[in-house]
């Protein structure tokens, strides 16, 4: 039997199964396409706190982070099916001058001395991809377990492909501004903490954030450029959980479950969302380049994609 398919959407992160589930709830037939489980994806993990980090254009970014802001707000009135909660916290030293106009539109933040308390949304990662996953079925889409070689394999099967690929971008499109931004975090039982708090060091490739998740708190973090290696070091892990305690003494002594890296997909020119001519006619739409904000865009830049799809 031959399966009719409008769209490929080739990627199964966050950004992939977000712009599956829009494209198919707008009628389009749509499979996504994806070399690994989405637990198994860059996506899954994220730690993952709503905030535009380490991403750009600043000139559009407020708008898709604002628009996923709506959506994750919606959603965290069933957390456990959807793995959102909102979570009260403080962006340690942070200040409303310093961000974007976006800013102006948190609801009931306020600056503190230490910081920016504000209360956002925070993702159990796991949970949430398995949503996105079960939503895009009850859509009538589809995900398939497959690697390809180049995008061309798509548009033999679907007049249109849309790329969200992350890293695989880099050799996919190919597009030699894709660089991976290592993120290394640590994961240990939750001592009785339930606020997130983040502080960056802009000098610094090593950041400083807790983040309470059902089971476990999640202790980071470093974003080390231009470094692929997907070990955990055990130096960077005894130094995260140590500027962590810093902040919560009690985290020195939490017995820790585990350790995880993820190679954010960032992009020098930012996040690229575009469409392209393929072959015999088809298109090739772009969404990827998120950095290490993802989740935070994933609503806003799935529909600025899908609107590219027609």
């Amino acid at each position: 039997m031959t399966v009719v398919t409008d769209v490929i959407v080739v990627g199964g992160g966050v950004i992939g199964l977000t712009t599956a589930v829009t494209l198919a709830e707008r009628g389009a037939r749509v499979r996504v396409w994806s070399r690994d489980p989405a637990g198994a994806t860059t996506s899954a993990v994220a730690g993952a706190l709503w905030w535009p980090y380490r991403i750009e254009p600043a000139d559009r970014v407020g708008a898709w982070s604002l628009a996923t802001l709506a959506v994750y707000e919606r959603l965290a009135a069933a957390p456990e099916e959807t793995g959102v909660r909102l979570v009260p916290g403080l962006h340690g030293g942070e200040r409303f001058a310093a961000l974007g106009a976006w800013a102006a539109e948190l609801r009931g933040a306020v600056e503190v001395p230490e910081g920016l308390r504000v209360t956002l949304p925070l993702l159990d990662m796991p949970v949430h991809l398995a949503w996105l996953e079960r939503r895009l079925t009850a859509a009538g889409g589809a995900v398939e377990r497959r690697a390809v070689a180049g995008f061309d394999e798509a548009a033999e099967v679907s007049p249109v492909v849309v790329n969200c690929t992350g890293l695989g971008a880099a050799g996919l499109v190919p597009d030699a501004g894709v660089r991976p931004v290592r993120g290394q975090l640590v994961l240990v039982e939750n001592p009785g903490i339930d606020e997130w708090f983040t502080r960056a060091d802009p000098g610094s490739a090593a950041t400083t954030y807790f983040f309470p998740q059902p089971g476990r708190l999640v202790l980071g973090g470093t974003a080390e450029a231009d470094d692929p290696r997907p070990e955990p070091d055990p130096g960077t892990a005894r130094e995260i959980v140590a500027r962590c305690a810093v902040v919560r003494p009690e985290i020195a002594g939490a017995r820790v479950l585990g350790h995880r890296v993820g190679l954010r997909p960032a992009r020098e020119a930012g996040v690229r969302i575009e469409a392209e001519p393929l072959r015999d006619g088809g298109r090739l739409v772009h969404n990827y380049g998120h950095g290490g904000a993802g989740v935070t865009v994933a609503w806003g830049c799935a529909r600025a994609a899908a609107a590219l799809v027609g």
